[in-house]
């Protein structure tokens, strides 16, 4: 590309110059022979007077000496010799002499000048002024070096500006072409520092943003992907339970073999899934990306708008507590449920709410043994609106550490990442702390949702406390 812009400024610049020079040569030549041509006639002019005062051949000869050029100064006197080396052709001098007319033309070799003058008694004198090849081009050749090197130092330093702009250009160009490739070779780190004439420095600001979006939707799916796998441990656990009601059975250990089989497969998706990206996603969608139960690093979420979904965090713990009320029985779990009675309307659909409380009571079946208690709490304050679950189990010895991705081990670290994300979303968050019971207590706060269209309060939830049986 350097070379191409090199070229067309070379061919344009030397067009232009072109245009320009030969005109102004053949103006500096026009006007060296002019001037040339106008003093030898000013010269022969200058010796008319004295002609027509005096024909004395020392006198003339006196008076031509101190012209310039007078070497080439004749006079011709009537039936005379001419005083002087003549140059004039015969026919012109007669054509002068005859017709009295001033000649003033171009001949073999130089310029001719015939000047005549009327002397007394009616007689004709002619005065020759002759001016040589090299006087009517003296100078014309300096003055055309000088143009030509003005012309070729413009041609050199446009071409020289142009191959500059050349670099520059190239030297972006280059580096969003070797961006593109490094972020086709898989390098989500890949950007381009946007420099360059406008249209590049936007392809790059361009090219900076699609690789910016890409590791988004990236993130996003792959936090997908661990969440779904995430929620389909729910229907494991009763699987496990049901499994352990059916021992002894033939059928028990088969079943029990493809649960655990099955719970292998998920646990390996959600590893790769969880595997880190080359550029930490801000995320987009469903909950954002944010931490995670045993592993869990900051990530971006959105704040939905008035126009999003909302949902009673109540009524949804509820029915979900309902359903882990069965597993409870079976394995001999006491528990508890407190649900606020003031509207608690969140920025969440139900389904996110409910992966949430499926998240964290799954959790305390996961790492508590059969027979440990817990309860589940909804509260409501000024701007927010509470989830707890807490357990009788051993705890969370590092609860820092369990919010920082990466940390932990033996755990598929999306539990509290669930929890994190979708508390984030509402602009709330998640607490970890040592509850009364000597567990593990986990509070998600959620913000509250904006008012509805309508101005119209959702129905309070109802206490209860105890556990609720599922419908």
């Amino acid at each position: 590309m350097r070379r191409s812009l090199a070229g067309v400024a070379l061919a344009v610049t030397s067009m232009v110059a072109l245009s320009f020079l030969i005109p102004l040569a053949a103006l500096v030549m026009s006007l060296v022979k002019e001037q040339s041509v106008t003093a030898a006639e000013q010269q022969a002019a200058a010796l008319a007077p004295v002609l027509a005062l005096t024909t004395d051949p020392s006198a003339l000869r006196e008076s031509a000496a101190s012209l310039d050029a007078a070497e080439y100064v004749v006079v011709h006197l009537p039936d005379e010799p001419a005083l002087g080396a003549s140059r004039a052709p015969a026919a012109l001098l007669e054509r002068a002499q005859q017709g009295r007319e001033s000649i003033s033309q171009e001949m073999p070799g130089g310029w001719i000048c015939l000047q005549p003058v009327v002397l007394p008694g009616d007689q004709v004198a002619v005065i020759e002024n002759f001016v040589p090849e090299e006087e009517l081009t003296r100078g014309v050749t300096a003055s055309w070096t000088v143009m030509l090197l003005l012309a070729v130092g413009l041609v050199g330093g446009s071409v020289l500006v142009a191959d500059r702009l050349g670099a520059k250009v190239v030297r972006s160009s280059k580096r969003l072409a070797h961006a593109s490739q490094a972020l086709g070779r898989g390098n989500l780190d890949a950007r381009v520092d946007p420099m360059g004439p406008r249209e590049l420095r936007e392809a790059g600001i361009a090219f900076n943003t699609m690789a910016h979006r890409m590791t988004e939707l990236l993130a996003v799916e792959r936090e997908l992907v661990a969440d779904l796998s995430h929620r389909l441990r729910t229907p494991l656990t009763a699987l496990h339970l049901a499994t352990e009601r059916m021992a002894g059975s033939p059928e028990s250990a088969r079943v029990e073999a493809a649960v655990c089989a099955l719970e292998t497969e998920l646990r390996a998706i959600i590893t790769a899934a969880r595997t880190p990206l080359a550029v930490g996603p801000m995320g987009q969608g469903m909950l954002g990306t944010e931490a995670d139960t045993d592993t869990g690093t900051a990530h971006h979420a959105t704040h939905p708008g008035p126009a999003g979904p909302r949902c009673e965090a109540a009524d949804v713990v509820r029915r979900r507590t309902a359903f882990w009320a069965v597993l409870a029985e079976q394995q001999n779990r006491p528990c508890s449920l407190d649900l606020t009675q003031e509207p608690a309307a969140v920025g969440l659909s139900e389904d996110d709410v409910a992966a949430v409380v499926d998240a964290l009571i799954g959790n305390v079946f996961r790492h508590t043994p059969p027979g440990t208690a817990f309860a589940v709490r909804v509260a409501r304050t000024a701007q927010a609106v509470e989830l707890v679950v807490e357990d009788a189990g051993p705890g969370i010895p590092e609860p820092e550490q369990a919010l920082s991705r990466g940390s932990s081990t033996g755990s598929s670290g999306l539990g509290l990442d669930i929890a994190r994300r979708a508390g984030s979303v509402t602009g709330g968050s998640v607490r970890i702390a040592r509850g009364p019971r000597g567990g593990a207590r986990i509070t998600v706060v959620f913000g509250l949702a904006a008012p509805p269209p309508s101005g119209r309060a959702p129905r309070a939830s109802r206490r209860r406390t105890g556990w609720p049986r599922a419908r």
